[in-house]
């Protein structure tokens, strides 16, 4: 376990076995956020069958009273005292239960019909919440595992393998047992209810109930790993009201920079997330490969992992983020080009887990080099990671409602057919902008503002040395302290 029993060199070096089970808290946000991503969308298209109107709604006001709560979370995580199990992990053991029942209750369809926008805004609402109280502590866990910021590089190297494997089993649990009994699709000037129908239907909502239920087993069993195989180092706090939070993290310039950069290429990301499997489905026609698909894209997002961790310690951070965020554009542009091509969109799907993986390993291993520079440039102030962290993930789920509330409303907008076998032209359009346009605008924007970025190699070792310095200093002032008291 983690000692905070005042020893440095303790409670500095972290063993693999420290490592993997502070990695195994981060499946459980990835392998339901990834279930969600990629599946809510069509769910409630296609076999819940909403209107696409309803379910634009659903999405976009679950993801911004998500995105609400994360700062607000964030801030009471600052304020909660010690205990005897830290002042993060009693957040992850209390939600844990409230998470996974809500999380099962969003893949239930209620036999009613005027209720059925409510139910879902209910039961996502809740998961969402339960889902930040215990994200937030555990995203801010990071700086409490170790004061080494290279153990704390080689920890997040472990989480985000972690969570990509997270996404990789969230996308292969839901994709392969929901993908065996597809939500049969007709033709509208066909079709007429039948008992062949309503039976294609209970098994499509049958096998997203035990996929939601196999997927809870795993939530629990993953917060009780990191819970009884982490314990947090002691670290100071300093009160302050939240709109002081609010002040505090905006005002450093290059945590705003970096939230702002990541921002726009999250975004990105989640557009391509959010609509690929529709875009598979119904434009490329590949109604029985999308899972698959997906799959491939998250096993190719693990595989990469450790290279990505190579690169930024071998070119820094920022070439990284450069190079991992721009390699998938010319390959959506292709992806749009080339249609109805199985091998091209299979080897598109590579490249995106590729840049995937980068999306995923370096905000959260740039995040600490932020909390340094704030660290160095304010030595006297205390306790702050957790409203740091929360605001990233705050403009993150934001950026998540966005994307999916406006591309769903945009398939209303489009005319699109729920269980159509075939979409109109205006639909297959809207599409291709929502999984390649716009990802490629979006990653743009993103690079540009990232070459104003100021937290190069240099800078962060020099923060490194500082911080290192300080806490020497501290502690021989500790010792001193104690000395003269006996």
């Amino acid at each position: 376990v983690f000692r905070a029993d005042g020893h440095p060199e303790k409670r500095n070096r972290l063993s693999v076995c420290n490592k993997l089970c502070y990695a195994v808290g981060g499946a459980p946000y990835q392998i339901t956020g990834c279930a969600l991503g990629f599946f809510l969308q069509i769910y409630l298209l296609d076999v819940a069958q909403l209107d696409p109107f309803y379910a634009s709604v659903i999405l976009f006001v679950g993801r911004a009273w998500d995105a609400v709560t994360d700062p607000t979370v964030g801030f009471l995580v600052s304020r909660s005292p010690w205990t005897r199990f830290g002042r993060m992990i009693p957040w992850i053991i209390v939600s844990t239960p409230l998470a996974v029942i809500s999380y099962f209750l969003i893949w239930y369809v209620p036999n009613i019909e005027t209720g059925k926008v409510i139910w879902y805004l209910i039961w996502y609402c809740l998961f969402q919440t339960m889902q930040t109280c215990f994200h937030v502590p555990y995203s801010a866990l990071t700086m409490f595992i170790s004061s080494e910021q290279k153990e704390r590089d080689s920890a997040t190297a472990y989480r985000m393998t972690v969570e990509v494997l997270g996404t990789v089993i969230g996308t292969g649990i839901q994709g392969q047992i929901v993908g065996r009994a597809n939500a049969p699709c007709f033709n509208s000037s066909l079709y007429s209810p039948d008992s062949n129908g309503n039976v294609s239907q209970h098994f499509i909502r049958q096998a997203y109930m035990i996929a939601s239920g196999v997927i809870c087993i795993i939530y629990v069993l993953c917060a009780l790993v990191l819970s009884l195989g982490v314990r947090e180092c002691k670290g100071e706090t300093e009160p302050m009201s939240f709109f002081q939070g609010i002040r505090l993290v905006m005002s450093h310039g290059p945590y705003a920079k970096l939230v702002i950069g990541f921002l726009f290429t999250s975004l990105a990301f989640m557009l391509l997330e959010g609509n690929f499997a529709l875009f598979c489905s119904s434009t490329l026609n590949f109604r029985n490969d999308y899972q698959n698909i997906l799959l491939v894209i998250m096993l190719s997002a693990t595989l990469t992992i450790p290279f990505w961790q190579w690169f930024l310690t071998r070119f820094g951070k920022k070439t990284a983020v450069f190079c991992g965020t721009s390699f998938v554009v010319p390959f959506l542009i292709l992806v749009v080009c080339v249609e109805h091509s199985l091998v091209v969109t299979y080897i598109v799907s590579f490249v995106a887990g590729v840049s995937v993986a980068a999306a995923f390993l370096l905000p959260w291993s740039m995040l600490p080099d932020v909390v340094d520079d704030f660290e160095v440039q304010n030595p006297d102030s205390h306790g702050h990671e957790a409203i740091f962290y929360s605001f990233y993930v705050f403009f993150t789920k934001f950026a998540s409602g966005v994307s999916l509330g406006v591309s769903t409303l945009s398939l209303d907008f489009a005319g699109y057919i729920t269980n159509g076998c075939t979409q109109p032209d205006e639909v297959h359009l809207t599409l291709k902008i929502l999984v390649a346009a716009a990802p490629v605008f979006f990653i743009l924007i993103g690079l540009i503002i990232f070459i104003t970025y100021p937290i190069n190699e240099e800078r962060r070792q020099g923060n490194r040395k500082l911080l290192q310095e300080l806490r020497e200093m501290e502690s021989e002032s500790d010792s001193a302290e104690s000395g003269s008291n006996v």
